[in-house]
């Protein structure tokens, strides 16, 4: 072997430590040795408790690479031994003799060399998150191979790293697994990237749309309750009505019994008070509607306190049509022209609602709803046929009623916008119905039912309306032929019939009956509607028009009712009292009337008269 110094082969230097040793002595010696049983992980630790032969038998295997050798001395110095590459292998001792290195007395242990450990540098969360790869988790460019890139799931990554990862995948994106493919890919231009917080905001968000549907709910759930509170006031409205008939019949029948045979007054079914009163009607006014003429019918709107009269369109070349104009029962001055259908008017009819819709029935085959607020047409039915007459349900203000030019009643639902829901088909003869008035259920001893009173050219029937909306047609047995006009007085269940002059009344006449309900001997629950005449009222010789005409409750209050109808041949409007028969007046027009509407408007009585051309209104005084 050779024995070549060993100081050319090691570089020694020396460190002088303090005195307190503010490092710990290294007790131990770990040198790698070279033994084909061990691994080359593998050290011996050192220790002169074994002989000498021992360690001088033990070769020292020098690493191909330098290593670092320490050894203490007293614990006052370390020695730093750099082992050359080229070192021949030598004795141990000699070598720890030669540079008088002292050892623990510590046997030789053979322990794993122990690897160092490796400090991976960390980067801050956001950092990470915001600027690296997921994938290769490099810092991304906005430029190059690896700049930003992003799939069609929002995820962002390197552009080289993505490409190379969905050729070796099954072509899903590393974070969330979506299905992704190499055209997904698109390349973001942007030079940083940064993500705000708004978490915060996007749970204020959350709460905000919370409060917000939990208040729709809210005002839903009050709108269905106010609209329950609505119908429960209606109802308690009616049913006290029929408690103040109630009591006013009995009040009425305990008169009757304690009355003495030899009375003036009569007291059969069906007997009229007769009116004491000094007072008449009087002109007030007269409005010009229609400088053409044309003029067909009217009707009182009680809610808005105004006069709605039919008639063409003032401007036919622009506004071709028919419509209606109001006029104020108020300041009695004619307003605006509204117009709603493309051919003459035939009837028009308010209900007991506020909104103050007007029903219309015209010749063009439509029955429409139009609302005077807002001078506008709201709903539109097209019943098929020339609708002759209409009329609202006073039971249930969302029902209406239409009569077609063949006899048949079309019945609607405003909650049905798109047709019909019933049709009642004619009893008997196929004329138009010309006129249609519903009689609402009340308390009476004549008739309790509600229903539908319609009357053509060939006669009336009365609609008794049963549960479910079904009805059941009642015949009245009136004159036959000749039947221009029914109308209908609902607080005493009388009904004017106005007849043509025919062979056996050669005049214009007015029947006065009253409607009763009777029950069959054969049958224990049907009860049959009927009529019998009260009163007859006779006019001229001629009657070439279907006029309206009107029975109604006295101005008085006196229970008294009164009848007014035209009279063609004088043109005139006459005034009779329905209990003696009496006639009161003749108004006096340029034009035979069509018709007679009365209105009450802030305590005073009006009667309005209307002809092709005018409407005159009288006050009662």
């Amino acid at each position: 072997r050779s024995r070549t110094p060993l100081d050319s082969y090691f570089t020694v230097s020396r460190t002088q430590g303090s005195t307190t040793a503010a490092f710990p002595p290294l007790e131990t010696l770990h040198l790698p040795i070279r033994n084909s049983g061990h691994s080359s992980d593998e050290t011996l630790e050192l220790s002169d408790s074994d002989s000498s032969s021992s360690t001088e038998e033990e070769d020292v295997a020098v690493p191909q690479e330098e290593a670092p050798i320490a050894a203490s001395l007293g614990g006052l110095c370390w020695f730093h031994v750099t082992v050359s590459s080229e070192m021949p292998e030598i004795p141990l001792t000699s070598f720890l003799l030669s540079n008088r290195i002292t050892l623990d007395r510590t046997s030789f242990q053979r322990t794993p060399l122990k690897k160092p450990s490796v400090t991976v540098p960390t980067v801050p969360l956001d950092e990470e998150e915001g600027d690296t790869c997921a994938i290769c988790f490099e810092q991304w460019t906005n430029a190059g191979e690896h700049r930003l890139s992003a799939l069609r799931c929002g995820h962002l990554f390197g552009y080289t790293c993505i490409i190379r990862w969905l050729k070796g995948q099954a072509g899903k994106c590393p974070q969330c697994n979506k299905k992704a493919k190499r055209s997904d890919v698109v390349v973001l231009y942007a030079r940083t990237l940064k993500a705000l917080d708004t978490s915060e905001q996007e749970r204020m968000k959350s709460s905000l749309e919370k409060e917000q549907m939990l208040r729709r709910q809210a005002e839903l759930e009050s709108a269905q309750s106010r609209l329950q509170l609505q119908v429960l006031t209606d109802e308690c409205s009616k049913l006290r009505k029929q408690v103040q008939e109630l009591k006013a019949l009995m009040a009425q029948h305990t008169t009757s019994a304690s009355q003495q045979p030899g009375s003036s007054r009569s007291c059969f079914p069906g007997a009229l008070s007769s009116s004491q009163s000094q007072h008449k009607y009087h002109f007030e006014k007269a409005f010009l509607v229609s400088q053409s003429g044309s003029c067909r019918v009217m009707a009182y709107c009680d809610s808005l306190s105004c006069l709605v009269v039919s008639q063409p369109s003032p401007q036919t070349t622009l506004l071709p049509g028919c419509g209606v104009k109001m006029m104020s029962a108020v300041n009695l001055k004619s307003s605006q022209y509204i117009p709603i259908h493309s051919k003459q008017i035939r009837g028009l009819a308010f209900s007991n609602r506020t909104d103050g819709l007007l029903l219309s029935a015209a010749l063009d085959h439509t029955l429409k709803l139009t609302s005077l607020t807002t001078n506008t047409v709201v709903q539109s039915y097209n019943a098929g046929r020339p609708v002759w007459s209409c009329c609202w349900c006073l039971d249930d203000t969302n029902y209406i009623y239409a009569g077609l030019v063949n006899g048949s009643i079309l019945v609607y639902d405003l909650r049905n916008t798109s047709s019909h829901v019933q049709e009642l088909a004619p009893q008997k003869s196929r004329c138009p119905v010309v006129s249609l008035s519903y009689l609402p259920q009340m308390a009476s001893t004549t008739l309790p039912y509600g229903g539908v009173v319609a009357g053509s050219l060939e006669g009336g029937c009365f609609w008794e309306q049963k549960a479910s909306n079904s009805y059941r047609p009642h015949h009245l047995p009136l004159e036959p032929g000749g039947c221009i006009d029914i109308q209908t007085e609902i607080s005493t269940r009388h009904c004017l019939a106005t007849y043509r002059p025919n062979k056996s009344n050669n005049c214009l006449h007015c029947v006065v009956m009253e409607l009763s309900c009777s029950q069959l001997m054969d049958a224990s629950v049907d009860m049959v509607c009927s009529c019998h005449p009260v009163q007859t009222f006779s006019a001229g010789p001629t009657c070439k028009l279907l006029t309206k005409n009107a029975i109604f409750r006295s101005p008085e209050e006196d229970g008294s009712i009164l009848v007014c109808a035209g009279d063609e041949a004088s043109n005139s409007a006459m005034v009779w009292d329905a209990g003696s028969g009496s006639l009161l007046q003749k108004l006096q027009t340029d034009l035979p009337v069509l018709d007679i509407c009365p209105f009450t408007v802030n305590h005073s009585n009006f009667l309005a008269t209307l002809t092709e051309k005018m409407v005159k209104l009288y006050k009662w005084e």
